[in-house]
């Protein structure tokens, strides 16, 4: 993954966007939720106001060691995207310790309010620096699909969130699981793929490739012209998680999650309760 471009130093910006940026860091370091970010800027701020926000954590985890590789993107649903008033989809950071192997288990404690959500993750074997990328580009550029899991969390209390303060809050990304068999795109049709989303052994999410933003093509197509346009290409090599096939589901300490997407696979996470083994 490219670098976040270094104009500015990090703290660097105005006063409410380091202090959003503080009360987001603050909340994932200590584990307590704070209260919403938009509450700092007048009228509520804008959506560039809050990938300000973003970057200046971004730039604060690349700084201390962590590894960029990709990119989540959020808010792919119409149904939330008339939720929260917006026309377009977000995106956000994903970083290589935010990866849990497939099967895994995610530490009691580690996030705060978790979900789950069923996805389709991209591979690049290409670059995509276009500003106005096509279909045709990014199917040049997938070198391989994969089912994935996202476990997105919420450092907001209760999830009371706005596009402001899911944006600013990294797209309200947490962890990621990835499916351990890649897929080529001739094999598969990522529009019309199904899934199915259990947890315990009960659906609790179901949808098709068509319902993220009419395809996982479509949103990696998004994801690619917007950040082309922020100066920051998607590269070879890069995550692309492109958004929930279905609705999300809460997870909570005992939980085992297993989606099954057809054509790519299945992948699987659970939840350790309090006191079990690391």
């Amino acid at each position: 993954m490219s670098p976040v471009p270094e104009t500015v130093h990090p703290d660097a910006g105005p006063p409410a966007v380091v202090k959003a940026a503080d009360l987001l860091a603050e909340a994932a370091r200590t584990g307590s939720v704070c209260r919403p970010v938009r509450e700092l800027f007048d009228g509520g701020g804008d959506l560039e106001t809050a990938y300000a926000v973003q970057q200046l954590n971004v730039r604060r985890g690349l700084d201390a060691g962590r590894r960029l590789v990709g990119r989540k993107i959020g808010l792919t649903s119409p149904a939330v995207q008339r939720q929260l008033g917006v026309d377009q989809p977000d995106f956000g950071a994903l970083f290589a310790d935010m990866a849990v192997p497939d099967g895994g288990e995610v530490a009691a404690g580690r996030l705060l309010q978790p979900k789950v959500e069923a996805e389709v993750a991209l591979v690049l074997g290409r670059d995509l620096p276009h500003r106005a990328c096509t279909v045709v580009d990014v199917l040049r550029a997938v070198d391989f699909a994969l089912p994935a899991l996202e476990i997105v969390d919420s450092r907001i209390a209760g999830w009371d969130i706005s596009l402001v303060d899911t944006v600013a809050d990294n797209a309200s990304s947490g962890l990621y699981v990835l499916g351990a068999t890649p897929v080529p795109l001739t094999a598969v049709d990522l529009r019309a793929v199904t899934m199915t989303m259990t947890r315990g052994g009960e659906t609790v999410s179901e949808g098709t490739g068509a319902d993220c933003l009419g395809g996982p093509l479509n949103a990696a197509v998004w994801l690619a012209s917007a950040l082309a346009e922020r100066g920051d290409p998607l590269r070879a090599g890069d995550l692309v998680l492109s958004g929930a096939l279905g609705p999300m589901a809460p997870a909570a300490p005992g939980d085992a999650f297993e989606a099954r997407i057809s054509g790519l696979g299945s992948v699987r996470v659970g939840f350790q309760t309090e006191g079990s083994a690391l």
